[in-house]
């Protein structure tokens, strides 16, 4: 017997996928307790249910794990030896009814891993020599204790190749995502203009973009979805990808932003929206006419005053109602050395450890203080600051910068 049992446990050694791996726990303990048939029921502990992948004679099935000899197994966390199943009323007999399958006699064991959690329930059926012992119990329970182990290195194995499959899938999905943003920024005469984006994940739910239409004229996007990760990133990426189609089909501003509201409308769900803004710079102008739906507050820093202006939304988030007529947009006036900035709330909402948040005041500061300098350099200035500022707290939101300025005359 201590042969058999040492042959078993160099088996369970080797590599195995999960199913694989039951059935050579099945088998061991059939071989090893001379026993006409056996199972496997796995613990799911975030259900609190037990449930068979492989057994001998039976499809799987799932039930809570309280109920019968194998629950009573998994409350006590011992063996339970039934010389005669049809004499115990723990036994449930709708098995048997189903499969034709008479069952006299079981050997119920649990599978207790080495950090002591309980991995599953081994039970055998039908000794072929007569019941299971006293002996039986005890080779049962170092079998036990081999399967124990062998089953949960198995799901840890699983687990990790299902993280790093996710990981892979993620890294890609990043990927793809960051190669939306613009590369370079575009030159506008008269303007600088510089964007900037960080998920708070692998993947976001911010985006900007910036399209020119004509050497004076340039649509501009930040958005930002309820969220963030792939399914947030998802939303954004549709709104960019809606607003370059609007703008070659020949759409303005005001019908690219009601049909991308209205196609948002019908594709996310009723607790999901994009917060955006759609914004037309006109060189010669010297404007950006612009809707925001529901983002806000947008800064406009007036160079002549030294002075910051915030705006509100100009309407209701993209996705949550159809818009059935044309909305009126708003205008931001351009003169030398004005600022306007589109900020997403990972950047006003990012908190110290105090449960402080960076907030407008601050933000306001840096563009007054680095108002003459580039802009891609003031986004360097907004990112070091609230980093500073969050002192060590880990990025809990996306954050996006979108900035134009009038040049001097």
């Amino acid at each position: 017997m201590l042969e058999r049992l040492l042959t078993v446990t160099r088996k369970l050694a080797l590599p195995f996928e999960l199913n694989a791996m039951l059935t050579e726990v099945i088998d061991a303990g059939r071989a090893v307790l001379n026993a006409d048939r056996g199972s496997v029921f796995l613990f799911d502990s975030k259900t609190d249910e037990l449930y068979t992948t492989v057994a001998t004679g039976v499809d799987g099935i799932r039930f809570p794990a309280d109920r019968g000899i194998v629950g009573e197994c998994v409350k006590t966390r011992r063996a339970i030896n039934v010389p005669d199943c049809y004499a115990d009323p723990r036994f449930n007999r709708d098995v048997d009814r189903t499969t034709g399958y008479r069952t006299r006699c079981l050997l119920a064991v649990p599978l207790i891993a080495y950090d002591e959690s309980l991995v599953g329930v081994l039970q055998v059926l039908n000794k072929h020599d007569g019941v299971f012992t006293a002996d039986d119990e005890r080779i049962a329970g170092a079998l036990a204790a081999q399967c124990a182990v062998a089953l949960q290195r198995v799901g840890l194995i699983a687990t990790l190749v299902r993280k790093e499959k996710m990981e892979r899938e993620l890294a890609i999905a990043r990927d793809v995502q960051m190669r939306v943003f613009p590369v370079t920024m575009p030159s506008i005469p008269g303007y600088d203009v510089a964007g900037w984006s960080r998920p708070a994940d692998e993947t976001g739910g911010d985006i900007f973009d910036l399209i020119t239409l004509a050497p004076h004229r340039l649509m501009t996007l930040m958005g930002d979805a309820t969220g963030h990760g792939i399914g947030p990133a998802l939303s954004v990426t549709q709104v960019r990808a809606m607003l370059r189609m609007g703008l070659r089909l020949g759409g303005d501003l005001d019908a690219v932003f009601v049909q991308i509201n209205n196609q948002l409308v019908q594709d996310l769900a009723d607790n999901r929206f994009v917060t955006a803004v759609l914004g037309e710079l006109d060189a010669t102008a010297h404007a950006i006419t612009y809707h925001s739906g529901g983002q806000g507050p947008l800064l406009q820093f007036h160079a002549d005053a030294g002075l910051c202006e915030w705006r509100e939304a100009t309407t209701f988030p993209m996705g949550m109602m159809e818009v059935l007529r044309r909305p009126t947009p708003d205008v931001f006036a351009m003169a030398p050395g004005d600022i306007v900035a589109f900020v997403s709330d990972g950047i006003f909402e990012y908190p110290d450890t105090a449960d402080g948040f960076f907030g407008t005041d601050r933000f306001e500061s840096l563009v007054k203080a680095h108002q003459h300098e580039p802009m891609a350099r003031l986004i360097e200035h907004v990112v070091g600051a609230v980093e500073a500022f969050g002192a060590g707290v880990a990025q809990p939101d996306d954050m996006t910068l979108l900035l134009i300025r009038r040049l001097p005359a």
